[in-house]
């Protein structure tokens, strides 16, 4: 009977562990995310900034929002599939859908936050005009924010994209580049620093700020605001329609963020969810 009793013991005490190990909402294996609190990943810079923001405001509605902070744009999403991250806030679509087929995930994506309109920046010229014959020009070396910036080039008349390649343009995809510039791909993070060796350089809204310039005020060509690069909360496909997600929406697309994000960056930043 005595070790009977001991078995039991320790069954029950398997139990217990088990039940207490099931309610938390970031290992990558439970089913549903906690009501209570989610665990969301953004970049440094305005994301962070915004999310923050947002914080403050879904607490009143009783969420807990608990920040991870990234400086790249590939380890946010590697820890949302990993279960590390509940939610991340960062990314447009074209990024998602590229790194959904480079890395077989399955993210999606649960609502619009903002426009962060890529910037064409020189210490050299203050005109994209004045970039002279062979310029050397700078570029995010990520596929879609590489296509995103070159699209940005074709739009202001200084090259031609072959039509074939619209989608998923590359620096070999120029069909016309009168200019002869030189595209020199770089990582998106370490452009402001190198901007000095180059003649200009398209950088992305976040690390251009990080690096004290203003999309408005400091770029001499900017993304026009009908971009399709539109950022998104991002979940794992199994949490698509968990109802705590319509309390992060809420929160993010409430007035007092967006009065925030105008406030704050001037028009350097955009809220995207109102159409």
């Amino acid at each position: 009977m005595k070790k009977f009793g001991l078995i039991l013991s320790f069954v029950l005490l398997l139990g217990i562990l088990s039940a207490c190990g099931s309610e938390g909402t970031s290992g990558g294996e439970e089913k549903g995310l906690n009501s209570k609190k989610l665990v969301i990943g953004v970049t440094a810079g305005p994301h962070e900034q915004i999310v923050e923001k947002a914080k403050e405001v879904a607490a009143k509605d009783g969420l807990e929002l608990e920040l991870k902070v990234f400086t790249d744009y590939v380890l946010p999403n590697t820890a949302l599939d990993e279960g590390e991250l509940d939610v991340n806030s960062y990314q447009h679509k074209p990024f998602l859908d590229a790194f959904n087929e480079d890395h077989g995930t399955d993210l999606v994506t649960v609502g619009k936050t903002i426009l962060n309109p890529m910037g064409v920046y020189s210490d050299k010229f203050s005109s994209i005009e004045d970039l002279p014959k062979g310029a050397k020009v700078g570029l995010p070396n990520d596929p879609t924010n590489g296509a995103r910036a070159l699209y940005i080039f074709e739009e202001a008349g200084l090259i031609k994209i072959k039509e074939d390649k619209k989608e998923t343009a590359s620096i070999y995809d120029l069909e016309e580049n009168p200019k002869e510039i030189e595209f020199v791909e770089l990582d998106a993070a370490q452009i402001p620093k190198q901007l000095s060796e180059l003649d200009a350089a398209a950088i992305n809204t976040n690390f251009a700020l990080e690096a004290g310039l203003s999309p408005k005020e400091d770029s001499i060509l900017l993304e026009s605001s009908n971009s399709p690069y539109v950022n998104y909360l991002v979940v794992r496909a199994e949490n698509e329609n968990d109802p705590v997600l319509e309390k992060l929406r809420k929160a993010y697309q409430s007035e007092e963020v967006k009065k925030f994000i105008e406030e704050e960056f001037g028009g350097s930043v955009l809220p995207s969810w109102e159409e």
